[in-house]
């Protein structure tokens, strides 16, 4: 019954942001124009996740011949340059800053192609209404330690996020610099989450999630904050049409140490923007999502069009959730453990067994993990397999939850010595799963 209520409200939830985007005034700018411009003219070409500070560095270079303002603002512990970029000459002051998080690129790079949109299209009525209208400054790449060795926090081991009173790291003191000499009116604070944050406790993944983000536990409002939750209904509603039901709203827990609370709290009410992933779509098929957020968000602000958005498609955003989703299972697979005692022997048993991938560079191989195994009803796969028609048996060592999801999948109608000195070799498995792909016999065990 619980299930099917959280269902109802899912469907609720996006029924409202259909009308909601049904009744959003046409113009110029239109999510799908935004996409066909990012197809068309997007600068950033790697996958965010391969990014490092030199990477960035050469995509700023393009964003000056465009003539945009960018300098450097300071230093990381480890003294790699740090950017700011500047657009526009309007009153109303836009600050944005990513990956403040080392492994949470995909804003980075939707930034480049966010400033390249504007410096290409300041001929246009509505690029010009947001040049007139803002001034909007950008750091990308705030923890360039931490994205060099891909990791979350910074090359002092600390979560920049997390140092917004105690600023022990330069790159906070950096951040917090950089406000308080300007004191802009509106943040964006942009990140990644996991790959399986789901919405609530779904199956559907939180492609991306927002979060209009107090400034006290209390959770006090203001005219900004009412202003971006109007602002945060805009980028719903743009972006429904291209991932309909992974729309989230981020946890609103008040944390007094991190810098989205904190910027609210110092007078500049931030939105929250975290940006998760999508089964079946690449990295930048996210960053194309948060070009359109972006610019749908400022256009909003700058026209004044933001004044006439719902609330409810913010509203009515359902939190994120996690723990009901893992990459794959494989269903009643009967299970083969073999005992390296003497003489060896092996014993069979039926379970699912979920697999987690865990994260790293595109370029990378990302190790795909036994998260869990037994009767998982309560588990979901992005991917499913029956498997009840296989014996299943680790390619190396036993079959159990931590060790890497390295399986040999053989026919039950087939007779095999499990005990044999070089199984694979003697016995050739009819289907092998390894590194997160089927290495031979794909299609062989059936999808679910």
């Amino acid at each position: 019954m619980r299930s099917t209520v959280k269902l109802k409200r899912m469907r609720l939830a996006t029924l409202v942001l259909a009308l909601a985007l049904s009744a959003m005034q046409t113009g110029a700018q239109t999510p799908e124009k935004l996409a066909a411009s990012w197809d068309a003219e997007h600068i950033s070409r790697m996958m965010p996740s391969d990014m490092r500070q030199p990477d960035v560095k050469k995509y700023l270079d393009q964003l000056k011949k465009l003539g945009l303002k960018v300098d450097q603002v300071g230093l990381s512990f480890q003294n790699r340059e740090i950017y700011q970029v500047e657009w526009g000459k309007g009153p109303l002051k836009i600050f944005m800053w990513s990956q403040m998080h080392g492994d949470e690129p995909t804003a980075t790079a939707a930034l480049m192609d966010m400033f390249t949109y504007l410096a290409k299209h300041q001929a246009d009525p509505a690029i010009k209404q947001m040049a007139s209208a803002l001034t909007i400054r950008a750091v990308p790449m705030l923890n360039p330690d931490g994205a060099e060795m891909y990791q979350r926090r910074s090359s002092q081991d600390i979560d920049i996020n997390r140092d917004a009173i105690d600023l022990k790291t330069p790159e906070a003191r950096l951040l917090k610099q950089l406000r308080d000499a300007w004191q802009p009116d509106v943040g964006f604070n942009l990140h990644n989450q996991q790959s399986l944050t789901t919405i609530d406790h779904s199956p559907y993944q939180a492609t991306i999630s927002l979060l209009v983000v107090y400034g006290d536990a209390a959770k006090t409002t203001t005219p900004g904050l009412e202003r971006n939750a109007r602002v945060a209904s805009a980028i719903a509603n743009a972006l429904i049409k291209f991932i309909p039901g992974h729309i989230g709203r981020y946890s609103d827990e008040y944390t007094p140490n991190a810098f989205g609370d904190n910027f609210t709290a110092w007078g500049t009410p931030t939105i929250l923007i975290e940006t998760g992933a999508l089964h079946g779509k690449d990295e930048m098929f996210l960053v194309k999502l948060n070009f359109i957020a972006f610019l749908t968000a400022l256009e909003s602000i700058a026209s004044g069009r933001e004044k006439n958005e719902s609330l409810l498609p913010y509203q009515s955003l359902i939190e994120n959730g996690s723990g009901v989703l893992v990459n794959y299972i494989f269903r009643d697979a009967n299970v083969v453990n073999i005992a390296p005692t003497a003489p060896p022997s092996a014993s069979i048993g039926v379970a699912d067994i979920a697999c987690v991938t865990e994260r790293r560079r595109a370029s990378f191989v990302a190790p795909t993990n036994i998260r869990a195994m037994g009767t998982l009803g309560g588990l979901r796969g992005l991917e499913e397999y029956d498997a009840s028609g296989f014996y299943v048996v680790q390619r190396f060592g036993r079959t159990r939850t931590g060790e890497l999801a390295e399986l040999l999948f053989y026919k039950r109608d087939r007779t095999i010595d499990w005990t044999a000195a070089d199984l694979e070799k003697q016995f050739p498995p009819d289907a092998i799963f390894s590194d997160g792909k089927w290495f031979k016999g794909a299609g062989v065990v059936p999808k679910k």
